[in-house]
């Protein structure tokens, strides 16, 4: 029997000895490990903080006092502890636990934490609210050094001093958020690590002079103008003393004794206190140790020798997005690649290796990464970003007032767009289109394979205008790709196959599932349709739809984004300006609702788009629309 076989709550931490908590400490890793092996899931994070998430259950009382985990990918070790160990191995899978903290999920999830740098707000704001209620519990967010990058983190530091309420921060910091931290952050933070020895002889000394009768105070006082010059010789720049938030460490994040006797202290005070805890990430498992970037977001792998099981030799969209910014660079020396805290995941690491000088990371801070890239554009040369769809809605206003109302030239590779399976609610892309869409000066792309992604961008470079080009995080299709580049034509569709029944227009990589319907529905109903790669989502082929339209009068949208506001509504709302009365139209697309965790191909699956889901609901469509036209020869529009 196991020491995990004893621990359901966190209650049950209380009752083991140190000796038994790094026997917990040990199985939890093992049990980690096992999970995200089988899987897929974030390991060398979670690993790094499992000594971290005991000391926390151990020295605080949850779920009364409140722990806010900043970013939540690391929060397995605490979904483990708290009544859901039974439901680890369902975790990131249809029906199972989200691979976040899921305030749906459990009582001990304060706060759904799927992008960083969110928690002190949330902690500031639950802080006043607790002492304006005058209740009384501790408040812990925890984040990683690289949630310490993002400037909505810096803001709250800014405002948390300010405002001095009784809050905890446990800082982790395992010298990265998922790629190596860069910046001024990340080396300060080096350097406190280096000068312990030196935060804690000022804690002395200032204790003892304080004591000694009359002159203590002013001695302090003094010592604290000579601070500086002792500072910037031993720890360039207390950053987080200076913003009114008391400074604690480091700790060591692997030794639980340590830990409680600092949580411990620092639940005594009625400030803001910051705990700054060492962990190194991958601990316990040594090919996550070596290579935690790879084991960051994990796929399968093999436990034995850590090497990754592949699911398919085809190459993902972001690859091939990585490998024609590289080869394009090589070509041209104003091309530049930026990305915020994702090299590896946007597939612009390549770039980074060979062209240094034309790559920049800029950390956890989308709102930057947009203007610096206007900046650049502005300055003459050509910037290309990587974001994750999910994340470019943290820079909504730089890309409506910093971009469109002036215009300027960029491109943005926007990953993980639409319905993306794994993370859960927090990391769908599925509103990118509804949010770009009425945007002025903005072209927006969608490739229905990787071949026509690389010359979406090489097009996109050419336009010399506001171009987004949005693409799943699932391998491409397997096409080959073409040697050369070549321009798309500037907001024209694509007609993939002819049919008399109906039109399809379909967004992005659905044109195969679309394809595939077509083929069964001819040979299987004898239904031919008209499926058409809409390529340009904005501005959209008009002259094509129109004529489509005229043809046929039944016609069908097939996008994986909210249909609300989507490529449906603007098919639809384009029909009505021009005053085409006599049609019938089914938009299949992402309904309004939280999604749930799975794959890419369950959601798909859910929401109709598919090929059998395809196939059904078009049969159904044509079939309603003829009973329709027999019982109700005067209504030709539903």
């Amino acid at each position: 029997m196991g020491i995990l076989d004893k621990v359901n709550f966190p209650s049950d931490l209380k009752k083991l000895s140190f000796q038994e908590l790094d026997r917990l400490s040990a199985e939890i890793r093992d049990i980690i490990i096992d999970v995200v092996s089988r899987s897929g899931g974030h390991l060398s994070s979670n690993l790094g903080v499992v000594d971290l998430t005991l000391s926390l259950h151990l020295t605080f009382n949850t779920p009364r006092d409140k722990i806010i985990w900043d970013v939540g990918h690391q929060s397995y070790t605490h979904k483990i502890i708290t009544g859901r160990k039974e439901s680890i191995f369902t975790i990131r899978q249809k029906g199972g636990l989200a691979g976040y903290p899921d305030i749906h999920e459990s009582e001990y999830d304060c706060l759904n934490t799927g992008h960083a740098s969110t928690s002190l707000a949330f902690a500031s704001g639950m802080a006043v609210a607790r002492d304006m209620n005058e209740k009384d519990f501790h408040i812990i967010a925890v984040l990683g050094d690289g949630a310490l990058t993002g400037g909505m983190a810096l803001e709250a530091l800014n405002h948390i001093g300010q405002v001095k309420q009784r809050l905890i921060i446990v800082l982790n910091d395992n010298k990265m958020s998922i790629s190596p931290n860069v910046g001024g952050i990340s080396k300060h933070l080096n350097y406190l690590v280096a000068g312990r020895p030196y935060i804690r002889l000022k804690e002395i000394l200032q204790s003892v002079m304080s004591s000694i009768p009359g002159i203590g105070k002013s001695m302090v006082e003094v010592a604290r103008k000579i601070e500086v010059l002792m500072r910037t010789m031993m720890v360039p720049g207390s950053l987080f003393d200076e913003l009114g938030v008391k400074y604690i460490g480091p700790i060591n994040g692997h030794n639980i004794k340590e830990m409680i006797k600092e949580f411990e202290e620092a639940k005594k005070y009625d400030f803001p206190v910051l705990l700054h805890v060492v962990t190194k990430k991958g601990k316990g498992y040594q090919p996550a140790a070596d290579n935690p970037v790879s084991f960051h977001s994990s796929a399968p792998f093999d436990i034995q020798n850590g090497k990754f099981i592949k699911l398919g030799n085809k190459p993902s969209y972001s690859k091939i997005f990585g490998q024609t910014v590289l080869e394009l660079v090589r070509k041209d020396n104003k091309i530049i690649a930026l990305t915020a805290a994702m090299p590896e995941g946007t597939g612009l690491d390549i770039v980074q290796k060979e062209f240094p000088d034309n790559f920049f990371d800029v950390s956890i801070a989308e709102q930057y990464m947009f203007d610096f890239a206007g900046g650049l554009s502005l300055g003459g040369m050509k910037p290309v970003i990587g974001i994750y769809s999910t994340f470019m809605q943290r820079a909504i206003d730089q890309i409506i007032h910093d971009f469109t109302l002036m215009d300027i030239p960029v491109v943005v590779g926007i990953d993980r767009a639409g319905l993306v399976g794994g993370d859960g609610s927090t990391h769908q892309g599925i509103y990118d289109i509804a949010l770009l869409r009425s945007l002025p000066n903005v072209v927006m792309m969608a490739p229905k394979d990787e071949n026509e992604l690389q010359h979406m961008i090489y097009t996109g470079i050419r336009l010399n205008r506001i171009v987004f080009i949005r693409y799943p995080k699932e391998p491409g299709v397997g096409v080959g790709l073409d040697k050369r580049y070549k321009e798309i034509p500037f907001a024209k569709a694509e007609i993939m196959r002819d049919g008399r029944d109906a039109v399809v227009f379909a967004v992005g990589p659905l044109v195969y599932q679309v394809m595939e319907a077509a083929e069964k529905l001819a040979k299987r109903d004898r239904i031919n349709i008209t499926v058409v790669n809409i390529r340009y989502v904005k501005p959209f082929d008009k002259e094509l739809i129109l004529k489509l339209v005229r043809k046929t009068r039944k016609i069908i949208t097939v996008e994986d984004g909210i249909k609300n506001g989507g490529f449906g509504s603007m098919v639809q709302e384009l029909l009505i300006s021009e005053s085409i009365k006599k049609y019938n139209i089914l938009s299949l697309g992402v309904s309004e609702e939280i999604i749930e965790v799975a794959s890419r191909q369950e959601l798909l699956e859910k929401y109709h788009m598919d090929s059998g889901g395809l196939v059904r609901e078009i049969r159904k469509f044509l079939k309603k629309n003829i009973l329709n036209r027999i019982l109700n020869p005067n209504i030709d529009r539903r």
